[in-house]
């Protein structure tokens, strides 16, 4: 079959009724494309639920542990899956920039880098918006908690990013937050938000990795392969990044055979951040508090998911249908080479979601999300299906059949609304909730065709 007929087999939505056997191979470049950029914010967020629960509770000073813990022990390992996956594997700047615009501690507008390569070990780059600065200058423009983020934060786990590529290559700011007149600060009302150089140093000694990075390095979640196209389907688009930086990059100049593998690998780096958070919790407070942690961080970011599902694919519906294809579509479910997870419809209110057998099930990360998985309902799994329907309620299931855990979802009108939980109404104080990506193409064209 032609890659010409299939284009036009491809979905560029996901109206029409649920297809329990729908992959990512089924739509069109365009509608990945999309797809790729909630990914990518998706897994930035995950920091606007599970950061502040940490500094609500130890403070400024576990907050900032936190952040650099959770960032440095996942970032050099993605980092570098990413640059096999779409062939730009380097050691030079031109190959930090890429995974820059590739990965979600930078989501592309949302956290709007630009970038200058002058050489291929100097280049500059700035932001024309920060979304996490926005967010701090929102709620409160707490020019402390500001620094703690632009300066304590992030010069470590820049340079974890940065040495991942290359054990000396930095980034060093020429100004940064606070936008304020005094003491720390760039300016008032300073545009660019922020600007750095990055560069490989002169100097002898390499950059130290933390233990836990070389711990995560040997989870079953970094080394985990992903699910390979079988075939074109679609026409057009780079296949991977092994050509020069483009420093005005969208997900949109890519194949829809490359952008499979980009939302992939975002979903794995999302769930390596949150096995990273919850090593950080784990390590410094013990397993009580690192598995209440996690269990909870889950719980809201698996709504954020949701939430801009509904907002921005046209997944607005409070039916089964509807939840059946959230499910489907869930980050937080992918690879599926990683969790085998899969969703069917049993009835005209109830669906079932169950996993196989699958390395999410066997990873050795202690307290992961997927460790807390029994035959009982999961907080986390009726969150997600609350957030369709505050009716739903997800129940555990006597016989799994061929898979190793299940669960019913079923919505009964009968029931109470669920409230939406505290770590949910967290997340809303982020502007990524509402983030609307601008189509940085012209209509109905796709850059590289």
């Amino acid at each position: 079959m032609s890659a010409r007929r299939d284009q036009r087999e491809l979905r560029d939505d996901y109206t029409g009724p649920f297809d329990p056997k729908l992959t990512l191979a089924d739509f069109s470049r365009d509608f990945l494309s999309r797809l790729a950029h909630e990914y990518n914010l998706i897994g930035h967020l995950y920091d606007r639920v599970g950061q502040p629960l940490v500094a609500m509770k130890y403070g400024p000073e576990g907050f900032t542990r936190s952040g650099i813990e959770e960032w440095q022990g996942a970032s050099p390992i993605y980092s570098l899956r990413m640059q096999k996956a779409l062939g730009f594997e380097g050691d030079t700047v031109e190959t930090v920039f890429k995974n820059l615009q590739l990965e979600v501690g930078s989501p592309q507008q949302f956290m709007d880098f630009q970038f200058r390569l002058d050489s291929p070990d100097y280049g500059e780059f700035w932001l024309a918006h920060c979304g996490a600065l926005m967010d701090l200058e929102k709620n409160g423009n707490d020019t402390n908690l500001i620094k703690l983020m632009c300066h304590d934060i992030e010069d470590p786990t820049f340079d974890a990013t940065a040495a991942a590529t290359h054990p000396r290559i930095v980034m060093r700011p020429f100004h940064r937050p606070p936008r304020i007149d005094t003491g720390n600060g760039n300016g008032e009302g300073r545009y660019p938000h922020c600007r750095w150089k990055v560069f490989k140093a002169d100097e002898d000694t390499a950059f130290e990795h933390i233990p836990v990075m070389y711990e995560l390095r040997e989870c079953l979640l970094a080394k985990v392969p992903l699910l390979e196209p079988a075939e074109v389907k679609e026409a057009g688009g780079l296949e991977d990044y092994s050509g020069p930086f483009d420093p005005h990059l969208q997900f949109e100049d890519f194949s829809q055979r490359a952008l499979q593998l980009i939302i992939q690998e975002n979903a794995v780096q999302a769930l390596l951040l949150a096995h990273s958070y919850t090593r950080s919790q784990t390590i410094n407070y013990g397993d009580e508090v690192g598995r209440r942690f996690s269990e909870r961080s889950w719980v809201g970011h698996a709504r954020v998911a949701v939430e801009r599902f509904q907002k921005n694919l046209g997944l607005d519906g409070d039916d089964i249908d509807t939840m059946a294809k959230v499910f489907q579509l869930h980050p937080h479910f992918y690879p599926r080479t990683y969790t085998d997870f899969k969703v069917e419809i049993t009835g005209p209110s109830s669906l079932r979601i169950s996993m196989g057998d699958c390395p999410a099930l066997e990873e050795n990360v202690r307290h992961n999300w997927f460790s807390q998985l029994s035959s009982e309902p999961h907080p986390a799994l009726e969150s997600i299906a609350a957030h369709v329907n505050p009716r739903a309620r997800c129940h555990s299931v006597s016989d799994p059949g061929d898979s190793r855990l299940a669960w019913d979802v079923i919505i009964d009108e009968s029931n109470e609304t669920l409230p939406e939980p505290m770590e949910m109404q967290i997340a809303r104080t982020s502007g990524g909730i509402n983030f609307r990506f601008e189509r940085r193409r012209l209509p109905g064209v796709i850059a590289r065709s």
